[in-house]
């Protein structure tokens, strides 16, 4: 027997063939209590048998879970990430580009400066050709300059979209450490939800693995070594800076994803633990000088 008092299903005033509207209901629609719903949906007409009931919503969570999946690459942090991982295949490229350029023109013109790499491929570009062979090696040129200009055309767009993407974390790491942060994570929930210390060591993945089969010490930090916190603390205290940085980066990343405002005071915490971390090392290196003047005072005095 059914219970008329259920509440109605996903297929509450859906037609059967419209399966857009089905995953529209799937997608938001919700129910506080369970009930018979292959029962339900015969009942009111939605289908002839349970059979036919599934089979209808099957059709129709594969659809919404294909929309969901669209909604969720179309995401800025998607966006973000997708530009960023293009930025550096088109710096690898143009690199790789540019020593084929260097190699080749070096040997077929005669170029008189000092550049290499990307630079050079920029003056090989000026030339004129003189001939088939030429003129092959000066057009590869142009296509390395091109990557060159797409590279920071890239470069420009992420670090305008990073603050608006993760506010917090783009002024926090700077634009290009958040959007590789946010990538090696795999967007920015997933970042949100990653413990300090998983966010401290990545992008060192490889050295962390080699540590837990007992081959490695374990690492101290991942891309985070890129950030001037971390680099420009003496190496004692790098372990203290990136446990430090992690910390709030973590916190950043949360709040950027589930509320979206900055936050000063972060920052502004993040540069006073900073400033504790480098005079604990200014401390003892003062230490050590005392120490030090007074062993050759006592060697005078001797």
């Amino acid at each position: 027997m059914t219970d008329t008092s259920a509440p109605d299903g996903w297929f509450a005033e859906v037609e059967p063939g419209d399966t857009e509207a089905a995953a529209s209901a799937i997608r938001h629609g919700e129910a506080e209590t369970p009930a018979d719903w292959p029962a339900l949906a015969v009942e009111s007409g939605f289908a002839d048998d349970e059979a036919e009931y599934y089979d209808l919503l099957h059709e129709a969570t594969v659809t919404a879970a294909r929309e969901a999946a669209r909604e969720a690459e179309r995401a800025d942090d998607k966006q973000l990430i997708h530009a960023l991982r293009a930025m550096d295949d088109t710096e690898r490229t143009a690199n790789e580009l540019a020593e084929r350029v260097e190699e080749w023109a070096g040997a077929l013109l005669s170029t008189e400066t000092a550049a290499t790499g990307l630079d050079f491929a920029a003056v090989v570009v000026q030339r004129e050709p003189a001939n088939a062979t030429e003129e092959r090696v000066i057009s590869l040129a142009k296509r390395v300059v091109d990557l060159r200009d797409e590279r920071d055309n890239l470069r420009t767009f992420m670090e305008r979209r990073a603050p608006e993407v993760a506010p917090n974390l783009a002024k926090m790491a700077g634009p290009t450490l958040a959007a590789r942060l946010i990538s090696l994570a795999g967007g920015l929930e997933t970042l949100a939800k990653k413990p300090s210390g998983t966010v401290q060591v990545l992008g060192a993945e490889d050295a962390l693995f080699a540590h837990l089969r007992g081959h490695a010490p374990s690492p101290k930090h991942g891309v985070i070594f890129t950030h001037e916190f971390v680099r420009g603390t003496r190496p004692a205290d790098r372990g203290s800076a990136a446990r430090a940085l992690a910390g709030k980066l973590s916190i950043a990343a949360r709040i950027d994803h589930y509320a979206g405002d900055l936050r000063p005071e972060l920052h502004e915490e993040l540069r006073e633990r900073m400033d504790t971390i480098r005079a604990r090392g200014e401390d003892d290196e003062g230490t050590a000088d005392a120490d030090a003047g007074a062993a050759n005072a006592g060697g005078a005095d001797e």
